[in-house]
């Protein structure tokens, strides 16, 4: 056991992780978009690492469920289709439900302060009604509320869904919601929690969540909305 303030290297990273992140990223951006193949000798060279690390990089993709694994074929950049967006926000769901009930129930004057820079970030991306720029303060949002959780396995499952509702914005891009009313709905998140008020903010999250599962189905058809989670 260490003694309390003795300095001890600090753990590195292995290559296998900062290669699977910088994979996830390009799948995030649509760098490598749905469908593509992945190459092995052409990510090595433009990663300039060798085909070991990449390739336990590339597995740990496909259990994260981005890659999918064809027999005599290779790797592929999983393609989602509405159904899988829907589970997506179902599962969301269920994560952020949890989250909040924690913070509700920890540091909410810390969770408040994190929460109100990450506001601030949608609301000055939202003002350039940049697309790019709000998705990415949207999910900044949402990572961080499941980080002032404390529970990092909610950390880790959150990370790999935030990156397939990266994916899935093709499939709802022209049901995303204006700028002023993403502006809205993450500010009575914000209030929420503000207030105390736990039954309020498992309302609005479930709300917030439910909403992009119907602007999905009014865009891709008919359907009911799936079963959401109690």
């Amino acid at each position: 056991m260490s003694s309390p303030g003795k300095l001890e290297p600090v753990p590195r990273r292995s290559t296998a992780a900062l290669i699977a992140d910088q994979l996830r990223s390009a799948i995030m951006y649509g760098s490598l978009a749905p469908g593509d193949q992945l190459g092995e000798t052409d990510l090595a060279s433009q990663l300039g690492v060798s085909r070991g690390p990449l390739r336990e990089a590339m597995q740990r993709l496909v259990q994260e469920g981005l890659l999918r694994s064809e027999r005599h074929r290779g790797l592929f950049v999983r393609e989602l289709a509405p159904e899988d967006v829907r589970d997506i926000y179902i599962a969301r769901l269920a994560i952020e439900r949890a989250a909040c009930k924690l913070i509700m129930r920890g540091n909410r004057g810390e969770a408040l302060a994190r929460l109100t820079a990450a506001l601030q970030e949608l609301v000055s991306a939202a003002q350039t009604r940049d697309r790019v720029a709000m998705s990415d303060a949207d999910q900044t949002f949402h990572q961080t509320l499941v980080s002032c959780s404390g529970n990092s396995r909610l950390e880790r499952m959150t990370q790999t869904l935030l990156v397939e509702t990266r994916m899935c914005l093709t499939v709802m891009q022209d049901a995303y919601p204006e700028p002023n009313e993403l502006v809205e709905e993450h500010q009575k998140l914000l209030d929420a929690i503000t207030e105390g008020d736990e039954e309020l903010l498992l309302h609005l999250i479930e709300s917030h969540m439910l909403d992009a599962v119907d602007r999905i189905n009014k865009q891709n058809g008919p359907g009911s909305s799936p079963a959401m989670p109690e």
